[in-house]
């Protein structure tokens, strides 16, 4: 899947190479069409599942932590499917599915419900739902969030003669923290209305519905001061390592990365936008009991646990925190002890009204 997409168009962009764990409002996610097989081997002849992934280094990463060890425990073969969402519905829609399994974002298989692509889920078969204590948010009729991906501010701790940003008003503060900023495009991700809104006071829990209005005034007062929308996941930090910008909206993620590059680089979680990727069955699928034991197995703690050990994804599962050491844990913006720091954005909200902030975000852009 392309980097440059990982926003709303993949599922990958919880951390690291989140660039995929989230493909969010466009139908269109990322892959090319082909297909791979664990390479485990395992007992039991002949029972296969496929799942749909993003591919790329979060595609490798399941394969260690979920698919090679599904195998191992149960014998059943593992294929995945890299295919974008639009032929996978189309597949779907004349009722032969490829995949059994699909993993996106919350916010497309909420897409894929609207146009009767998801099999109503039986939750007595998924165990890991009350094992593995997942959000009652995150469980819906058709699908479950495994983990999320979060936007949040980055900036250089070399910029503000050590002062520290604390907050979006902070980000929007250019005279007491100096320096051009970088924001997201919508090509990258959800144009970023709720951080001008909280720097303008408003709390996190009284951010939906958005006042747009609101919100683009705000965003008008920093337009002189945004240097580049980025609109894929390494951007942010060629610009900050650049000293382009002192300040920009960033996947988590990827700000561990950028430290281990050596530059001078730290993350601000507070008003931090959440966004949930997840699993759910295709209608019509060929192997549908596999699929729930491919998930079931998948939403465990330890293996949401071990794939955040792989891949710098946040588990959904609380559980899975205790599982990773601390280093570990507080690497990752869903730790316990940042949690409440951010905010999960409102994914109907963004599907009744992403095509009109797209548009008006574009012209508000280029005036």
């Amino acid at each position: 899947m392309s980097d440059s997409k990982i926003g709303r168009r993949a599922l990958l962009r919880g951390a690291g190479g989140l660039a995929a764990l989230a493909a969010l409002p466009s139908l269109s996610a990322c892959g090319t069409g082909t297909s791979r097989a664990t390479a485990a081997g395992g007992k039991g002849g002949g029972k296969t599942v496929v799942v749909r992934d993003s591919g790329g280094s979060y595609g490798e990463a399941l394969q260690k932590a979920i698919y090679t060890p599904f195998t191992q425990e149960t014998g059943i073969q593992v294929k995945v499917l890299n295919l974008d969402d639009a032929p996978l519905l189309a597949q779907i829609k004349q009722g032969r599915p490829q995949c059994d399994l699909i993993n996106n974002s919350m916010m497309s298989h909420t897409k894929y419900v609207k146009q009767d692509a998801l099999e109503t889920l039986d939750r007595d078969r998924l165990k890991s739902l009350k094992s593995a204590k997942i959000p009652q948010a995150q469980i819906t009729d058709h699908s479950v969030g495994h983990s999320f991906y979060g936007q949040c501010i980055a900036y250089r701790t070399d910029a503000f003669g050590g002062k520290k940003p604390e907050s979006w008003a902070d980000f929007w503060d250019t005279k007491a923290f100096k320096g051009s900023r970088a924001m997201v495009h919508p090509d990258g991700d959800l144009p970023e209305l709720e951080f001008a809104l909280l720097a303008d006071g408003v709390p996190m829990d009284k951010l939906y519905p958005l006042d747009v209005d609101r919100a683009f005034k705000v965003l008008t007062e920093l337009r002189p001061d945004i240097k580049k929308f980025w609109d894929s996941g390494p951007l942010p930090g060629v610009l900050l390592s650049r000293q382009e910008v002192t300040m920009s909206t960033v996947w988590d993620g990827r700000i561990a990365v950028l430290q281990k590059q050596g530059v001078p680089v730290e993350r601000q979680l507070n008003g931090m936008r959440r966004q949930f990727s997840g699993y759910a069955i295709a209608k019509g699928a060929a192997n549908a009991d596999n699929a729930y034991k491919l998930m079931d197995f998948a939403l465990r703690a330890e293996s949401q646990a071990n794939l955040a050990k792989a891949f710098p994804s946040n588990p959904s599962s609380p559980l899975a925190y205790a599982k990773l050491t601390e280093t570990e844990r507080n690497a990752l913006a869903g730790a316990p002890k940042y949690y409440d720091k951010g905010f999960d954005a409102d994914v109907d909200w963004w599907l009744k009204n992403e095509s009109a902030v797209t548009k008006r975000w574009l012209e508000w852009a280029r005036g």
